[in-house]
């Protein structure tokens, strides 16, 4: 699939990155958080979450006892950077859903949480508030989903971040029920 990725043209995206990134960690993962698409750091990289959204990530999967590899998947909506780190746009996600499909397949997660309006509304294929989809899991082809903030809108606000931490507890609760 990464060969798939890196070769797909089926969207604009493709003219503007330098490397399209697939996904990183646990392949067998039991937790799959998925993102809007990277950013300036990820597309040199090649990784997700690389930056200081990822920093604050990594932060908040230890603050429930998760650890980036082992046990936990970390893929986007789209797989190359849109341009001036824009907000990816319908057309692209639906371009880039099949990889994403194909991911969530493969690893067959027990929990979903998607980081940020553009991941929650592919996967959900509905018009999402954020704060409205928060607190309830959601399904996606029968695997629980949990909606929340995207790190990097929490760097920006920093008063949402108690409410990331409520759907922290949230996403731990729920896990530990099924």
């Amino acid at each position: 699939m990464k060969r798939a990725v890196a070769d797909c043209t089926a969207c604009e995206l493709c003219k503007t990155r330098k490397q399209a990134v697939l996904g990183v960690g646990d392949v067998a993962a039991t937790w799959m958080f998925v993102g809007e698409g990277p950013g300036a750091d990820e597309d040199e990289c090649g990784e997700p979450f690389v930056g200081k959204a990822g920093k604050l990530l990594d932060a908040m999967l230890a603050a429930i006892d998760l650890k980036r590899g082992h046990g936990v998947y970390i893929a986007n909506a789209v797989k190359c950077r849109p341009p001036d780190n824009r907000t990816p746009e319908t057309d692209e996600t639906a371009a880039c859903w099949p990889f994403l499909a194909r991911q969530i397949e493969l690893i067959q997660p027990q929990l979903i949480v998607t980081l940020g309006k553009p991941a929650a509304q592919t996967l959900l294929q509905q018009e999402v508030k954020i704060a409205d989809a928060r607190g309830t899991v959601h399904d996606f082809a029968g695997i629980p989903l949990i909606v929340t903030y995207h790190p990097a809108y929490l760097l920006r606000n920093l008063p949402d971040k108690s409410k990331a931490w409520e759907d922290l507890c949230f996403m731990r609760k729920t896990m530990k029920e099924l």
